[in-house]
């Protein structure tokens, strides 16, 4: 079993991510490789101290790179399990 405070990493901050959360009342989180969705939701409940109402989960897959410092040889950017986390009406989370 993974620790509540390790399966959140770090917050996901780009513009469609701040979309969902300004429109919609969704947050993305990068978390740990091994969580499932309960555990996720669990964690999230634990950490912000709101309710959670659905957590869709994907596995962001990683994207091979050429390395022009190495003549041109392949490598790799590394990949992630990114969630999104729905919450109940009225309640946020001050991320900043």
């Amino acid at each position: 079993m993974i620790d509540a405070d390790k399966i959140l990493i770090e917050t996901v901050v780009t513009e469609k991510a701040v979309a969902l959360t300004s429109d919609v009342n969704q947050y993305t989180f990068k978390v740990h490789p091994l969580a499932n969705r309960l555990s996720i939701a669990r964690a999230v409940e634990k950490t912000f101290g709101v309710k959670v109402t659905g957590v869709n989960v994907m596995n962001v897959k990683r994207k091979a790179k050429v390395d022009r410092a190495r003549r041109g040889k392949l490598g790799y950017k590394g990949g992630m399990k990114k969630a999104i986390i729905s919450l109940q009406e009225g309640d946020r989370i001050e991320i900043i």
